[in-house]
């Protein structure tokens, strides 16, 4: 919710530490001083610290203070980046082709910063296959994606099937890659 500014009148407080836009900081002074400068000078006075001690007022146009304010709410809004979570279904006997571009799909979502949800959809008696043999169909299109990514959630039994949740970040083909390499080097050794 957004909190409402006291302009004026409606100012609670005996002392203010007055600004304005020429000179900067004029200083700690009552607030009746403060809303007679504001008066002569045809602007108003913004409390835009009512928690300081003393509280701090500005002298300045309300409408102009207003439209600033509206304009970096509004800066900040286009700036943030709002993630959303994608979902991939496939079924254990999905094609290659259609892995691939299912596979494609999840880099592109990885690249532009979103959460990917895969799903493996069991139908039937498949729900009750092997788990080592229903984590190895997932695997097959983990292998494809192009983007670097690591599992936020491990895979997990739901009442539909098989599933896993990737992020942007180092990737799990590296991690097993260097388990490899390094399996090697103890057997070499």
């Amino acid at each position: 919710m957004k909190e409402k500014v006291r302009i004026n009148n409606q100012i609670r407080a005996r002392e203010l530490r007055v600004i304005d836009e020429e000179k900067g900081n004029l200083g700690i002074m009552p607030f009746e001083d403060a809303f007679k400068l504001a008066k002569e000078r045809g602007l108003d006075l913004i409390e835009i610290s009512p928690e300081a001690d003393p509280p701090i007022a500005k002298i300045t146009d309300y409408g102009k203070f207003q439209y600033t304010a509206q304009k970096k709410e509004s800066e900040a809004r286009a700036k943030a980046h709002v993630t959303e979570t994608k979902n991939v279904q496939v079924k254990i006997a999905t094609g290659e082709h259609d892995l691939e571009l299912k596979a494609k799909r999840i880099s592109e979502w990885l690249k532009e910063g979103h959460r990917v949800k895969l799903d493996l959809y069991l139908a039937g008696r498949a729900k009750y296959l092997d788990p080592k043999f229903l984590e190895e169909r997932l695997h097959r299109i983990l292998v494809l994606v192009s983007e670097d990514y690591k599992i936020a959630e491990a895979p997990k039994r739901g009442p539909k099937g098989l599933s896993t949740v990737l992020e942007r970040g180092k990737p799990k083909k590296e991690a097993k890659d260097e388990k490899s390499v390094n399996v090697a080097k103890e057997t070499k050794a």
